[in-house]
Order: C-alpha cells, then structure tokens, then sequence
C-alpha cells in the first residue's frame, strides 16, 4: 500500500503567532488511498506561519505597489455571544492600511498607490505576505491584491478597486424542474448575480484607466469558481471578483 509522509500538528494548539523557528513537525505514515490523497495532491501541502519581524525595527516602508495592511482581529464569539473555538474562527479578509509605497510606473506614468493610509480594505483570501510586526499581525501584499474598500461592517457597502466587481449571488432553485425538493447539500451552487458595484477599471500599457463596460443593476453569469465569497449582513451571498470572470450579461 502506498504511503507518503504527512505533518502531524498534534503539539501545535493554534497557528495564532506562530513563528518559523518554533515550528516542530513529526513525521507519520498514513494509507493514502483511505483517505483519497494521491502522491500529486500532497506536493504543494505547507505548513504556513507569520514572518516574526524582530523588536529593533519600529518601522516598515513597503517598496513599489506594496501596501501593508494591519489585519482585522479574528472574531472570537458569534453574534450571540457563544465563544468559537480557534478551528470554527474564520479567518479575517480585512484590515486597516498602514503604510504604502511610493507607487510604479507603467509606460511612462507615474501610478500612485490607490488606497491611503487609515482605509479599510477588503483582500484576497490567499494573497500576500503574514507578519507579525510590533505585536500584531500584518499583510505586506501588492495593490492589485486589494479587492476594495469596505468603509462599514456590512459587504454590500463595498467599493471594488481597479477591475473588479461586486455581485449579489442569485438564490439557489429550492426545487427541481420536476417539482422536487432540493436539500441544501443538493442545491446546484448558481453562477448568476446582479452587479452590485463595479471598480474604476484597469490601467492600459501607458498607466491610464480602462472603465468597465459593466454597470449596476446588470444580472450577469460568471465563472464557477472565481471571486471571493462573503455573507451580508442580511445573510444574502456576494462575491467580488475580475470583470474578466464575467462570462455574459443576461437580460
């Protein structure tokens, strides 16, 4: 039976403020074929901690289009009252910037940083660089990383930035064509929204911004598996994504 080495995380109680020197992984031998894993599958399997950025350095200027973002603190309780434990807390996609470079250039402009500091943002699930600086944990990532500017707590305030796009999730069918009942675990997850905010666009190869043939109010359909996915407050679904996920405007 083939066998392939995994991490064990038994001695690790929370990732919160992990720093790689501290890190102890132990070795074991697990069937993959029980658990459907093949030998592929497992070549990308990292364990991630935050970069620790000692106590002698008070400061931090990203370089270019990098912006650093301090992140929202994880929640720790639902909204009534009941504590999470660290494996149900959802991992934050919102902070406050902190610091931003000088810009780049892109043809022969000058293209400032769009965000200032002190703005809330909204990022992308995956993307930068974790950070614990001055005891609390950062996001140093690029400009292009920001999917938008969230001024309040509730995700359909959000306003897109560069090429992207905010939708609302058109509800799943509750039935069937025949008439039957869908469960939750059946119901096909919909591709289809309303346009609910788009961005100022994207810049062309001489710094200059493109706007979006995308407007408000439109129903769209767009790609399966692309965007970030939030709840509202009214527990509706959106996702921000690239206007070029957008595959067709219906009508």
């Amino acid at each position: 039976m083939a066998t392939a080495p995994a991490i064990s995380t038994r001695s690790l109680p929370s990732f919160e403020g992990l720093r790689p020197s501290t890190v102890r992984a132990s070795l074991v031998r697990l069937p993959l074929r029980a658990a459907g894993l093949t030998q592929r599958s497992l070549r990308g399997l990292v364990v991630r901690a935050a970069t620790s950025i000692g106590p002698k350095y008070t400061s931090l200027k990203p370089l270019a289009d990098r912006v650093l973002v301090k992140i929202k603190t994880v929640e720790e309780k639902t909204g009534g009252g009941i504590l999470l434990p660290t494996t149900a807390q959802t991992k934050p996609q919102g902070g406050e910037v902190v610091a931003v470079g000088e810009g780049r250039t892109v043809g022969k402009n000058k293209v400032d940083i769009g965000v200032k500091t002190g703005t809330s943002v909204v990022y992308s699930k995956y993307a930068g660089t974790e950070l614990e600086f001055n005891g609390s944990n950062h996001l140093i990532l690029k400009e292009d990383d920001i999917v938008g500017i969230l001024e309040t707590d509730d995700i359909k305030d959000l306003k897109p930035l560069n090429d992207r796009v905010l939708i609302k999730v058109a509800v799943a069918e509750e039935k069937t064509a025949g008439g039957l009942l869908l469960t939750e675990a059946t119901k096909e997850k919909p591709s289809i929204g309303t346009v609910i905010a788009v961005g100022p666009g994207s810049l062309d190869g001489e710094g200059n911004r493109k706007p979006l043939s995308l407007s408000p109010g439109s129903t769209i359909m767009y790609s399966k598996y692309a965007g970030n996915e939030f709840k509202g407050s009214d527990g509706s679904d959106y996702i921000a994504l690239r206007a070029s996920d957008v595959m067709a405007v219906l009508s």
